[in-house]
């Protein structure tokens, strides 16, 4: 369980108390007593990747190996808040790297998605974000990352496009080549398992 900062959370519990208020609502009736604590450590949860490094995470298993060929960890799936309205969007993420003498552990590679994931975000800037992180901490040949996600802000106000999906993704070094690129989206679309 997560341990939270009481000051903070007093002061958040005050915040959505007015919140409920402004909307207006009665924040004393009985089923919204607790809300405005509730949320208040939801929000801690759901932005908790602020308090985290990634780059950290990567080096703390890192391997010496020879290994040079495509890593890929693919269907990782993740929920995080859009920054401009504060609402879900979720979906998968697909990381490939080829090492450079170096590799980190499997895990660590889902870790840095849930990092960046649990932070006020837009699509784009997590998926730079994660191939950076990874192009700092493990130097490899090169770092390719697609994010495919489904946003709330879309399919709730708005357009209310509700089967919509965003495909976004960046890559550096060798996977600037199209030919590598294009391996990689071929293994991240096959549904088969080994």
């Amino acid at each position: 369980m997560q341990a939270y900062n009481p000051e903070t959370i007093e002061e958040l519990k005050q915040q959505y108390h007015r919140i409920l208020q402004l909307l207006g609502e009665d924040a004393e009736r009985e089923g919204l007593l607790k809300t405005p604590e509730r949320v208040a450590k939801a929000m801690l949860t759901l932005t908790r990747g602020y308090t985290m490094d990634p780059v950290a995470v990567l080096n703390s298993a890192k391997f010496n190996e020879d290994y040079n060929q495509m890593v890929i960890v693919k269907d990782i799936n993740f929920y995080s808040l859009c920054e401009h309205h504060m609402l879900p969007f979720y979906g998968k993420a697909h990381v490939a790297y080829i090492p450079n003498g170096q590799i980190t552990g499997l895990s660590k590679i889902a870790r840095v998605v849930d990092i960046f994931s649990h932070r006020l975000q837009v699509q784009e800037r997590m998926t730079m974000q994660i191939k950076d992180c990874i192009q700092e901490a493990l130097n490899p040949q090169g770092v390719m990352v697609v994010v495919e996600a489904k946003h709330m802000c879309m399919q709730m106000r708005g357009v209310e496009k509700q089967n919509s999906i965003t495909t976004t993704s960046d890559f550096c070094g060798v996977f600037e080549s199209s030919k590598t690129r294009e391996e990689f989206l071929n293994l991240i679309s096959k549904d088969r398992f080994i």
